[in-house]
C-alpha cells in the first residue's frame, strides 16, 4: 500500500484527489495539508510515501516546503500545479522533487505517476519537460560527449527514450524488455555519463542529439 499525503490550499481539490486516489487498492490517502507549513508537519508525522505538493500555498509555498521535506527523507514529493511557469518547474526539481505534473492531468495517469514515483521513476508532463530543456539548453547544443562512447548500443536507446521523457514501463514496452532489465539499463546510463537523475539524462541526450525537441 502507498501512503499519499494531499497538500493544497484548496479543501476542494484535496477532496476531489482523495476521491481518485482511493479508488485504487494499492492508494491510501494518509493526509491532508492546506499549507506548506502543515505539509511538512505531517510529513515527519505521518511518514507518507509521496506527497502531492502544490506550488502556490500560504505561509510556506510547495517549493521551500518540498526542500525540507526532501532535505529530511521523509517523503518523495510530486508537484502537481496548474503553473507550469518555468522557474517554478526548475526549482522543484532542484529541490528534490520526484516528478512535475499539471492538474490537468488525466486521473490515470495522476495515478500511474505516483506509481512511477514509488517505482523510482521519474514522471514529468511533456509540457514541463520542453520547459525543463528549455531553461536549461537555452537554445544550443554542445559537441557530442565523450562519456557516450562509455555506453552500449542499447545503453543509448534507453538514453534516447529518456530524452524523450518516457517512464521505466513505458521504455519496457518500447524495447520489449523486462522492467528489471530497464532498471538497470537507467542504473547503468546515469552511472556510466556520471549523472544524477532521469532530468539530467534528457539534458545530456538532447545537448548530445539523440533527440530533437
Amino acid at each position: 500500500m502507498t501512503r499519499v499525503l494531499l497538500a493544497d490550499d484548496q479543501k476542494l481539490v484535496r477532496g476531489g484527489f482523495r476521491l481518485m486516489l482511493e479508488q485504487e487498492s494499492d492508494l491510501e490517502v494518509c493526509g491532508e495539508a492546506g499549507d506548506g507549513h502543515e505539509a511538512v508537519r505531517l510529513a515527519r508525522r505521518l511518514r507518507p510515501d509521496v506527497v502531492l505538493m502544490d506550488i502556490r500555498m500560504p505561509n510556506l509555498d510547495g517549493i521551500a516546503a518540498t526542500r525540507l521535506i526532501t532535505g529530511e527523507g521523509t517523503a518523495r514529493v510530486l508537484v502537481l500545479t496548474t503553473f507550469d511557469v518555468d522557474d517554478y518547474v526548475v526549482d522543484a526539481l532542484r529541490v528534490g522533487a520526484s516528478g512535475y505534473l499539471l492538474k490537468d492531468v488525466d486521473p490515470s495517469e495522476l495515478v500511474d505517476a505516483i506509481r512511477a514515483v514509488m517505482a523510482g521513476d521519474f514522471p514529468l508532463a511533456p509540457a514541463v519537460l520542453r520547459r525543463v530543456l528549455a531553461a536549461y539548453l537555452d537554445g544550443d547544443r554542445r559537441a557530442t560527449d565523450a562519456r557516450l562512447s562509455r555506453l552500449s548500443e542499447r545503453e543509448r536507446q534507453v538514453l534516447q527514450l529518456l530524452g524523450e521523457g518516457l517512464t521505466n514501463a513505458e521504455i519496457c514496452d518500447r524495447l520489449v524488455v523486462s522492467m528489471p532489465t530497464t532498471k538497470t539499463h537507467v542504473g547503468n546510463v546515469l552511472a556510466k555519463l556520471d549523472l544524477r537523475d532521469r532530468v539530467q539524462a534528457a539534458i545530456f541526450a538532447h545537448r548530445n542529439g539523440l533527440v530533437e525537441w
